[in-house]
């Protein structure tokens, strides 16, 4: 006789409420910090935890979450629909029992995004497809894990903290980050008004793999006057999969000249969340500068 499939009992469970049901497209930073106390205040009560989300704005939830909790010992996955759970036709019943199931018996000690067969690192997700089931992906890193008859852990690919657990919930400023994506013709005065203060960060959403408009505009300019005066820029990619690299071409050594910082193969909504969290940290420009390009959770680099 075959011994029990612990994956097909139902785990022990609590469902808890947030006092304020908003629809994702409504989400501010500030929402991330009141999920985070959440889940801290009750860290030591339960073996895992499953958020359940809006699709909209899940990524940057999943990714926020990531910088706010490092080295947990325990799953804490996101986890949403395409289609409402009182449909009679949804996806949202599997995908909830499965989050269940993955962070009861197959504890993954990171912050995760589960959808539609796929559990993913939570900072290397984004929203690739409005009106499909596997609306969410990972460009740029393999799945944790897979799941269909059975359940395949990616072992090699689970981040391994190296310090203990470090919660850190400062109060966010939600007008201290702003996204630009560029596009052909670009102004210089966008660029100028954008970048005014209160601005502190700016995620520049750059071309391939780390180009601008360099020959007009006084793009450059611009550019190298807000980072002197102490904004932090961060440049990644438009595309899809891929990675920035100022080093390669003589518009991406221009851009870095003016004090750009590589975003290298980091997700908008990766780079947006933690360069959020490093400044709501009131943490100085150098310091800054000096983390957005450093891996602290498994956001950017290569899978070996």
């Amino acid at each position: 006789m075959s011994p029990p499939d612990p994956d097909l009992d139902m785990p022990d469970y609590v469902v808890y409420e947030c006092p304020r049901l908003i629809d994702s497209a409504n989400l501010h930073p500030q929402d991330w910090y009141r999920i985070a106390d959440l889940l801290v205040d009750q860290y030591d009560q339960y073996d895992g935890f499953v958020v359940l989300h809006g699709t909209d704005t899940m990524a940057y939830t999943a990714s926020a979450l990531s910088f706010v909790l490092q080295g947990l010992v325990k799953s804490v996955i996101i986890t949403g629909s395409q289609i409402p759970l009182w449909e009679m036709r949804n996806d949202a019943r599997n995908n909830l029992l499965t989050a269940l199931v993955l962070a009861a018996h197959h504890p993954i000690p990171e912050v995760s995004l589960y959808f539609n067969g796929r559990l993913m690192r939570g900072n290397r997700t984004t929203k690739a497809k409005a009106e499909a089931l596997d609306a969410f992906d990972s460009p740029n890193y393999p799945p944790l894990a897979k799941v269909g008859i059975h359940i395949e852990i990616n072992r090699n690919a689970i981040f391994k903290w190296d310090h203990a657990e470090r919660f850190q919930l400062p109060e966010p400023d939600g007008d201290r980050v702003a996204v630009l994506k560029l596009f052909p013709g670009i102004s210089a005065n966008l660029l100028t008004k954008v970048l005014e203060p209160p601005l502190k960060g700016l995620i520049l959403e750059s071309y391939g793999i780390g180009s601008g408009p360099i020959e007009y505009s006084n793009f450059l300019e611009v550019l190298s006057a807000a980072t002197q005066r102490g904004v932090t820029v961060v440049a990644v990619s438009q595309c899809f999969e891929g990675r920035v690299d100022l080093t390669r071409y003589a518009v991406g050594r221009a851009l870095a000249e003016a004090g750009v910082i590589s975003g290298f193969d980091m997700t908008t909504e990766a780079a947006y969340t933690k360069l959020n969290q490093l400044l709501a940290m009131g943490l100085p420009t150098a310091e800054v500068r000096r983390c957005m390009p450093i891996n602290l959770c498994g956001e950017l680099g290569a899978f070996d």
